[in-house]
């Protein structure tokens, strides 16, 4: 980094060139507060920004990411003071504004959230903007009446960002948690962070095929979408409800209306971007305290600097992931 650019990993769709790690310039950041970026992560939107028809980059060139975690250097507003430790995601981060892959991010003060207590920058993006999706998810459950005592929940896509997190953070609040995965081999890894039950993808989609399947869930989190969430929906339980927030598994939902009239099931959309200031405050204040997993670590992936985060990506989009992708910039 130096006192006019700073590396970061950018696309560049009007460019045609592949992406990766260029020197960019400071002059071409815009926003409130510019922070040294201490980490990042890696989520699959991010996979998709980097992809010419995956309808995520909005401006070219692009620094891509969207989260991030570090240091103020410097803020034009009052509400932050270099040396603040901060976090920022969503909004259109890493869509059109630039990202968080990358050493230094200058963001608009609205979407800055001050690191909140038992949190580091690095816990925080070992969550990142996938860890807060699971929580905001159990969050919105919760709001709806869902406790410890009414069963299992269900996880689908148990070992991405998202449901690993997901899982992580049920395990902490008390819940059972029934985790469904394609990947058999990461059995033991799941029940590690809390999962007690191992359910395929099969046992979850089979229920689709029925217009009302038995009551198995009281609640589902859904990172995955299409026959995924229609099973889910088919065989939540009387008053249950699905909080949906993955379309890894399709954009089209084939189902019937039989589990919304007959038994009152709610489906929740939950999407992390757009959230307002003091929900935000709220789910970060909870991933420090209550839904914080004993061992946080556990969801760690691997670590990555600058250079590796292609490869990291390409494992994202092929439906690899395993945990959270993390990236240090500066390494």
């Amino acid at each position: 980094m130096s006192e006019t650019t700073f590396q970061a990993f950018v696309v560049d769709h009007e460019a045609s060139t592949d992406p990766g790690v260029r020197e960019f310039p400071l002059s071409g950041l815009d926003g409130d507060v510019l922070i040294e970026i201490e980490w990042s992560s890696l989520n699959y939107k991010d996979g998709l920004a980097t992809l010419p028809k995956g309808q995520v980059a909005r401006r070219s060139p692009l620094v891509i990411g969207v989260d991030l975690a570090g240091v103020v250097r410097e803020s034009s507003d009052d509400r932050f003071a270099a040396g603040d430790n901060v976090i920022a995601h969503g909004y259109n981060l890493g869509v059109s504004h630039h990202g968080g892959i990358a050493e230094l991010a200058s963001v608009p003060a609205d979407w800055v959230v001050a690191l909140p207590d038992g949190l580091t920058t690095r816990d925080a993006m070992i969550y990142g903007t996938a860890g807060f999706t699971a929580a905001l998810s159990l969050h919105a459950l919760e709001e709806r009446g869902l406790t410890p005592n009414d069963g299992p929940v269900l996880v689908t896509g148990a070992t991405g960002g998202v449901g690993s997190s997901a899982v992580a953070a049920l395990a902490a609040a008390g819940y059972e948690v029934h985790a469904s995965t394609g990947k058999a081999d990461a059995h033991e890894w799941l029940r590690s962070l809390g999962a007690t039950t191992m359910l395929s993808r099969a046992d979850v989609e089979e229920h689709a095929g029925r217009p009302l399947s038995k009551s198995l869930w009281p609640a589902t989190i859904d990172s995955v979408g299409g026959q995924a969430l229609a099973g889910a929906l088919s065989a939540t339980a009387y008053g249950g409800a699905v909080a949906a927030s993955g379309l890894t598994g399709g954009v089209k939902l084939e189902t019937t209306v039989m589990p919304f009239i007959l038994r009152g099931v709610s489906l929740i959309g939950i999407d992390s971007a757009a959230l307002d200031m003091t929900a935000r405050n709220e789910i970060w204040s909870r991933l420090g305290s209550d839904l914080r997993p004993p061992d946080l670590e556990a969801l760690v992936d691997e670590e990555l600097g600058l250079a590796d985060v292609q490869g990291g990506l390409d494992v994202l989009l092929a439906g690899g992931a395993r945990g959270r992708k993390l990236v240090r910039p500066s390494s």
